[in-house]
């Protein structure tokens, strides 16, 4: 099925207060853990070395989300409950990158160098810097209702979520509307590549990109993609929760979760994982030589020195 979606070439869930700490079943409970408090790594052998510093940056953003690299290393991140989107530059300096952001949740460049974004508050996908562009803003004349995350590949073509009915605070979900997945053709064009996840959240591809992951409430699921776009075969991928989702040059799978990062085999098998003192939400690879993982979540901030590196094509 498609619908037109908006493309002019010119132009990941809601985060809980940082006093708020997130149980692993995703309900909470219990007083607010402390979220400089030092942790490290177990060994995961090509991935990161046992006993590695779980390094905190810092705490008390408004929101965090939409973990991604800029192209000389530096990091990006949304802080949506603020509207603004927050750059880690190779000094460790934090700055403001850009603002109004229309509450973006998930980020990710666009082959041409465009900043894309899902934005949740006036549901829409469209490029936030260095112009404002819409991309897509409704389907078959029905709104979006929260485009979540997303992730584009080498032809330009964009993949999103577009999640559960009723957790827009800003907008009603339309009569009858399913959480969904779409693709905006390099194109322009939007398209529904399925419903069958029932609760969609962080997105990935492989690095050959042959693959879509998606998260899936209790577990990751798989897709063959196919040369148009669109996918086939949706598969049970691991057996692992997850919000946002990054892939490394090896083709592992980090899932940010309640209790770090998972780090997961091609083949869906989860290999360990990286503690962090709060529940992550986005995780992602950056630095000069794309070997430093970034994580988000609850309000702060963290990095890991890495042996796997991320992948050099593309931003997430």
């Amino acid at each position: 099925m498609r619908s037109r979606a908006f493309f002019i070439s010119t132009g990941c869930v809601l985060g809980a207060a940082l006093a708020v700490a997130q149980a692993p079943g995703g309900g909470q409970e219990g007083p607010a853990p402390d979220p400089t408090r030092m942790l490290t790594t177990p060994d995961i052998p090509g991935v990161v070395k046992g006993g590695t510093k779980v390094e905190f940056i810092r705490a008390g953003f408004n929101g965090t989300e939409g973990v991604i690299a800029m192209p000389d290393g530096s990091v990006l991140f949304t802080e949506q409950d603020a509207d603004t989107i927050l750059r880690i530059d190779l000094a460790g300096n934090i700055s403001t990158y850009v603002e109004n952001t229309n509450r973006t949740i998930g980020l990710a460049y666009d082959p041409n160098g465009r900043l894309i974004g899902t934005q949740s508050r006036d549901p829409k996908v469209g490029v936030v810097h260095p112009t404002r562009t819409v991309l897509a803003d409704s389907f078959e004349g029905q709104p979006l209702v929260r485009p979540n995350d997303l992730v584009v590949d080498r032809r330009g073509g964009i993949y999103f979520t577009d999640p559960i009915p009723g957790a827009n605070r800003f907008r009603e979900p339309p009569p009858g509307r399913k959480p969904l997945i779409f693709y905006i053709t390099p194109d322009g064009r939007l398209t529904k590549l399925t419903e069958s996840v029932e609760s969609p959240n962080g997105l990935q591809l492989s690095p050959d990109e042959k693959t879509l992951y998606a998260t899936n409430g209790t577990h990751l699921v798989a897709f063959d993609v196919q040369p148009d776009g669109s996918v086939r075969n949706p598969r049970k991928f691991a057996d692992s929760r997850g919000d946002g989702l990054a892939v490394d040059s090896a083709g592992r799978v980090y899932a940010a979760v309640a209790a770090g990062i998972n780090v997961i085999s091609p083949q869906g098998q989860i290999l360990g994982t990286i503690p962090t003192p709060v529940g992550m939400q986005s995780v992602g690879f950056a630095g000069r030589d794309k070997r430093t993982l970034f994580a988000v979540g609850r309000g702060a901030a963290y990095k890991v020195a890495m042996i796997a590196e991320g992948i050099r094509t593309r931003a997430k």
